[in-house]
């Protein structure tokens, strides 16, 4: 068993695509929970920012990724995983932070982007409650390997997306620090509900002071193959 869940580990990791990931995930679920340890899917929407951009509005996406709630001593556990489709950025570019970011603005009218492809890895410290309420916090790492400025121009007549790609230009290792709360549905194996904020203490851009990112998480978590884990201990028992 020990073995399996090192392969599989090793998979993950190994530039699989996110969506092949998940896929695994799902499927070697059961073998990933054991009695200290809950393995499961986390999925949600985050609102980002970047600072020192003038961008006025929070760039929205949905993420998806996998968790491990290790438990430690009475109510205290770790949380880590990782977020394998997710993003960050800011939304609707000013003329300014084109400037700023080198991105040539088209005649057209039409709004522009930052999106950042990003792996987020929290390693949290996290506190449950009687209530099935928790606090979380501790830091985040992220991987970013794809950037672009996307615009976007819709017309009576046509729609236009195009993307500048800046990657050569952000730092790839994003580090900062997360807090966050939640609750669970159910006492044992159920859905969790949670809000975390992160904000992150690297520059975004190489060279550009202060361009911090910053993001507003809500998301669930849905454990993989730890209610029947649960029920073929308690047959075990009856036998």
């Amino acid at each position: 068993m020990v073995i399996k869940k090192l392969v599989f580990i090793l998979i993950v990791f190994t530039g699989l695509q996110s969506q092949s990931q998940v896929l695994l995930s799902v499927i070697f679920g059961d073998m990933l929970n054991s009695e200290g340890v809950e393995f499961g899917l986390e999925g949600g929407y985050n609102f980002s920012d970047i600072a020192s951009l003038e961008a006025d509005k929070n760039l929205s996406s949905f993420n998806l990724g996998f968790y491990f709630d290790i438990k430690l001593k009475n109510q205290w556990n770790i949380y880590t995983g990782v977020l394998v489709k997710s993003k960050l950025g800011a939304d609707n570019l000013t003329t300014e932070d084109l400037e700023l970011l080198e991105i040539e603005a088209y005649e057209e009218e039409g709004n522009y982007s930052q999106k950042i492809n990003t792996f987020i890895v929290p390693a949290l410290l996290k506190y449950n409650f009687q209530n099935r309420m928790y606090v979380e916090a501790g830091p985040q790492f992220g991987l970013m390997y794809k950037s672009w400025v996307e615009f976007n121009s819709e017309t009576e007549n046509k729609t236009t997306r195009i993307k500048d790609f800046n990657t050569d230009n952000i730092n790839k290792l994003d580090v900062g620090f997360t807090l966050g709360t939640g609750y669970r549905l159910m006492k044992e194996n159920g859905m969790t509900l949670g809000i975390k904020y992160y904000y992150g203490f690297t520059n975004v851009y190489k060279g550009v002071d202060g361009t911090n990112n910053s993001s507003l998480f809500l998301k669930f978590n849905i454990p993989i193959g730890a209610a029947k884990k649960k029920s073929n201990k308690t047959s075990d028992k009856n036998e």
